[in-house]
């Protein structure tokens, strides 16, 4: 009898034990996710269309995973006629617990995986989560693409939690101002552009943006460099910090990334917060969109000509 309640005793303590804690990590894999289903909330940011997305939440997503389409949901909006900027803290705070996020989840981000241009959505969101202070956030690298490849089951039965209460806390340290860059010019802090060459050069131009060219000073490194080809799978910390080396940029240190609308920025914005460890990195949220539109504000039109 004594055996008996020896390991009744001995079972009831292990059953109490705590489990282990899922250690954050920014990047997973499908292997990862397919493991630790359990342990997270997944966010399916998939759109209906456009950018690369053939395949929809409606038509296949990973089970159990909410949605809320990047391109169709309130993630962004336009203010003082600026396209795309971070929407106030409560209407973010009701997008997340409206779907059933609270503040001690662990979010895994999943995009179709499909380009780097599409793999922006996820680290924009990605972004927003850690504006609003959530550390528990990472994206699955490759997308939905990825989790296909892999061989992992598909499930068309959508999922909706019960709404809850999100309070986020700004971290005013990662989102930088047309008042920021104006004093990083300064001061000499670095300004990366993270749009193509074209762009960058003043060869073409975005329909949102007033004028041609990138902020004077600013360097280029291509969002689209991030991944794998310009797939939706990144590219290693290594190879990473080789585009800042050639840029002439330290991986290192205060540094404010910018692209048109401060969607691809989102991209290299991560790249160096996570894959390189800068966590001095900001991304200028009105981008391009804003500065071009004041014509007081100096810009290079030719990579570096000084021309405005």
């Amino acid at each position: 009898m004594k055996m008996i309640l020896a390991g009744l005793t001995l079972l009831f303590a292990a059953c109490a034990q705590p489990q282990a804690e899922v250690q954050v990590q920014p990047l997973v894999d499908a292997d990862w996710l397919s493991e630790h289903l359990d342990d997270v909330v997944v966010l399916d940011v998939r759109s209906d269309g456009g950018a690369g997305n053939t395949d929809t939440y409606a038509t296949g997503h990973i089970a159990g995973s909410i949605h809320s389409a990047y391109g169709q949901s309130p993630w962004r909006v336009t203010r003082d006629s600026v396209p795309g900027m971070l929407p106030p803290m409560a209407s973010l705070e009701r997008l997340i617990g409206g779907l059933g996020i609270s503040n001690d989840d662990y979010v895994v981000i999943v995009p179709a995986g499909t380009s780097a241009l599409e793999v922006g959505s996820a680290t924009r969101v990605y972004w927003q989560f850690k504006v609003l202070g959530h550390e528990k956030v990472a994206i699955l690298d490759g997308g939905y693409a990825a989790w296909k490849a892999a061989g992992y089951p598909s499930d068309t039965d959508p999922v909706i939690l019960d709404s809850v209460i999100y309070l986020g806390t700004y971290q005013p340290q990662l989102v930088a101002t047309k008042e920021d860059v104006l004093l990083a010019l300064e001061v000499g802090t670095p300004l990366i552009d993270a749009r193509s060459a074209s762009y960058y050069s003043g060869a073409s131009q975005s329909r949102l943006t007033a004028r041609a060219g990138t902020i004077h000073g600013a360097v280029n490194v291509p969002a689209t460099h991030m991944t794998v080809d310009s797939t939706g799978t990144f590219v290693d910390a290594r190879t990473a910090g080789s585009f800042w080396a050639a840029a002439g940029v330290p991986a290192d240190g205060e540094q404010i990334v910018f692209c048109n609308i401060g969607h691809m920025a989102s991209l290299t914005w991560y790249a160096a917060y996570e894959l390189l460890g800068n966590k001095e990195a900001k991304m200028y949220d009105g981008s391009m969109a804003e500065w071009s539109a004041d014509p007081e504000l100096p810009m290079d039109n030719s990579g570096g000509t000084g021309s405005s």
